[in-house]
């Protein structure tokens, strides 16, 4: 089972303090811009991780209020000390990180933040002196500047927004640089203009770049350890030019096999020129290419053996060269997964779960079109197989799910996937604080996508928990999503179903504090406006019933959301669905079930006994039906209390009726069960006394 131990008193902190800002480190300075209070000095270690957590909790966390000065708070290297930081998507603008302009930054992790302008390449100037690593991957709009008033020259390049290409900039000046991510740069950029002034770079990330010249990589074959051109059309040229780089332990030159646009196939040829030249290769990926010509060893000697990753036994012959078996090998969406004897410790690839997983883990930060495509892989063992390796598998997805939360594809894989990870069979591998990640990050997915699809599998995946225990340390958010599903005005029916049922389950056993606070977010209106629309269908369904059984729960021992029923012309959707389902027993179980919580609020009874009320009871079938339920003593006693009230107020009527129809036999037998409450057989006591005041002959049954 993974483990329950509770985070380091370093990430409680950090969240408190992030949650709880103005109460702890700062104090707002004219209402609404933070200032660290005077006496605080934070090291790096501690502010490192308030940014990074703070990037965390914004893009994962939809109660957490972000701060629009925060980043300010590190303006001052005197007071704190930032050196690494990992800043993500939209958090990030050009004025956050001239904030921060002044700390001497080591490593400098940039994603997808289209936010960003040419004005934040100026403050990356400021950095230059301190920078090791540095990522820019997907800021799309990085080298681009508004266009000056006058227009712009001839040979800028404009995009659609109006804004103008930056040419003139270089990393000149950035002497310590060695691990550069220039992954899915705009095109226009002269790249080898951009990196020629760093004298001795070890790692580069040239993904989603089409460069018909990649010549200038050789001033670099003596330092350069780790290249990735993912995503890159290569050529013959190319492949000369990768083999001059004899210090690379790291090679990416895998692909989107479903990008139509690329001419390069890989051959037999290639990969012993890889071999014979980059003898200090550990990592090689060449995930998604087509092999031109046959680059395996005949079949009946491919399958002689126990499965080995020795070189010598290599399947895949030009890997026979290697001295050493890989440590990974990216093989995903190649026919090269499925071989036998691959040379290497790790494999990614389709052809079991354990290459699938792989895949996942290694694509998953800066590829989601790949990772998709693993998880849904991922998803069919779950589904079919049982998944071995269980702990790292709702990892990776949790991990996935949260990193893309804006990916629909990978919110449909992934929350599929966790239906079956989460299900009962592997239920006990799970630890709470697992099972609590899977439970955020499928309200993360309910949240972000009001797409059909990711609904129903968030849903379904609740299904799977324990209901309401494990859901309770999010109670207030689930509710709130549910019943945002349920008022839409266009719905999926069996979403609709499901989402009921959960309200349902969320309302059942829980406190009324709970229940009152439910109550006031609308919970009791919209399951009347259920049971209306499905009136007007006259269809009675599972969501017909849920709804009912919904409200029975929620009213019970809370007059607040009785009178909510009531006010909400409850009564009235009472009345029409005894007359439009009249031998729905199971639906009338759960309307009467209500309305005993109902009448157990004194104040509102009158309001039970109208005349439209009582014009329904044309026969006490429905209520005496209630009579033997010794398992449900609140139907007992509301039951007996309708039928005390009638006899009460109309004896001439409804005694005789009562009579008739062999009521007095069932309240004696009630008064004789264990289980019936004592004031319900006292009740019962008083109604047989009233109809034996009455004699049979002279009553008026005829109604």
């Amino acid at each position: 089972m993974a483990s329950d131990s509770p985070e380091s008193l370093m990430t409680l902190c950090t969240d408190y303090c992030l949650r709880n800002l103005e109460g702890t480190l700062c104090y707002l300075l004219d209402n609404e811009t933070l200032r660290l209070h005077p006496d605080i000095f934070l090291p790096s270690e501690i502010c490192d991780k308030l940014v990074n957590e703070y990037v965390e909790l914004v893009k994962t966390d939809s109660i957490f209020e972000p701060h629009e000065s925060f980043f300010t708070l590190f303006s001052d290297p005197r007071s704190t000390r930032l050196a690494r930081i990992h800043l993500r998507e939209q958090i990030v603008q050009d004025q956050d990180l001239e904030a921060i302009r002044k700390q001497d930054l080591v490593e400098l992790y940039l994603t997808n933040c289209e936010k960003l302008t040419a004005k934040s390449l100026q403050t990356l100037v400021s950095f230059s002196h301190t920078l090791i690593s540095l990522s820019l991957f997907g800021c799309c709009n990085i080298f681009y500047e508004e266009e000056n008033p006058g227009g712009c020259e001839d040979d800028c390049l404009v995009n659609p927004t109006r804004q103008v290409l930056v040419k003139d900039f270089t990393f000149e000046g950035f002497s310590r640089l060695r691990f550069l991510n220039l992954g899915r740069l705009i095109e226009g950029v002269n790249v080898e203009t951009l990196l020629r002034p760093l004298a001795s770079l070890a790692a580069l990330d040239l993904s989603g770049i089409q460069l018909n010249d990649v010549g200038f990589l050789t001033q670099w074959k003596d330092s350069l350890v780790s290249l990735v051109l993912y995503n890159m059309d290569l050529s013959e040229e190319h492949i000369q030019v990768i083999a001059q780089l004899c210090k690379l332990r790291h090679l990416d030159i895998s692909r989107d096999h479903l990008s139509s646009y690329y001419k390069f196939k890989l051959t037999r040829r290639v990969l012993n020129l890889f071999v014979e030249n980059l003898a200090n290769l550990t990592s090689l990926d060449i995930s998604g290419h087509t092999m031109l010509e046959n680059c395996t060893i005949p079949s009946m000697e491919e399958k002689m053996g126990q499965t080995s990753i020795e070189p010598a036994k290599s399947s895949i012959a030009p890997f026979r060269g290697l001295k050493r078996p890989l440590q990974f090998l990216g093989l995903f969406e190649t026919s090269l997964c499925r071989l036998t004897h691959i040379p290497a410790y790790k494999v990614s690839g389709d052809k079991n779960e354990e290459q699938v997983l792989n895949a996942i883990e290694a694509y998953t930060e800066h590829r989601p079109e790949i990772t998709s495509r693993a998880i849904n892989l991922l998803f069919d063992i779950a589904r079919i197989e049982r998944c071995s390796q269980l702990l790292r598998a709702l990892q990776l997805v949790i991990t996935a799910l949260k990193c893309h939360k804006d990916d629909k594809n990978i919110q449909v894989t992934g929350s599929a996937a966790l239906f079956y990870l989460t299900n009962s069979e592997y239920r006990m591998e799970q630890s709470v604080k697992l099972r609590r990640q899977v439970i955020q990050v499928v309200l993360n997915g309910m949240e972000s996508y009001q797409e059909v699809t990711v609904q129903r599998n968030c849903c379904l995946t609740l299904c799977n928990f324990s209901i309401p225990d494990e859901l309770e340390f999010q109670y207030r958010r689930v509710n709130e999503l549910l019943l945002n599903i349920l008022n839409q005005s266009r719905q999926d029916e069996s979403i609709q179903r499901i989402a009921v049922h959960l309200c349902n389950a969320l309302v059942c056993q829980v406190d009324n504090d709970h229940k009152e606070a439910v109550g006031k977010m609308g919970f009791v209106m919209t399951m009347l406006k259920l049971i209306q629309k499905k009136l007007a269908d006259k269809t009675c369904d599972q969501v017909m019933e849920f709804s009912w059984s919904a409200l029975w729960n929620i009213t019970d021992e809370t007059p607040d959301n009785c009178e909510m029923f009531l006010n909400y012309s409850g009564m009235k959707l009472f009345l029409e669905c005894l007359k439009e389902f009249p031998e729905k027993q199971e639906l009338h179980r759960n309307m009467l079930g209500l309305l005993g919580n109902v009448a157990e609020v004194k104040e509102l009874r009158p309001q039970l006994m109208t005349s439209q009320f009582i014009s329904v009871f044309r026969s006490f079938e429905p209520i005496l039906r209630l009579l033997p339920q010794g398992i449900s003593p609140v139907s007992q006693h509301w039951a007996t209390w309708a039928l005390y009230n009638l006899v009460s107020v109309y004896p001439d009527k409804y005694c005789p009726l009562l009579i008739k129809e062999g009521g007095i036999p069932l309240l004696k037998d009630m008064i004789r069960m264990a289980s019936a409450r004592q004031e319900t057989k006292e009740m019962a006591r008083k109604v047989i006394e009233h109809c034996s005041n009455f004699k049979e002959e002279n009553m008026d049954t005829s109604r």
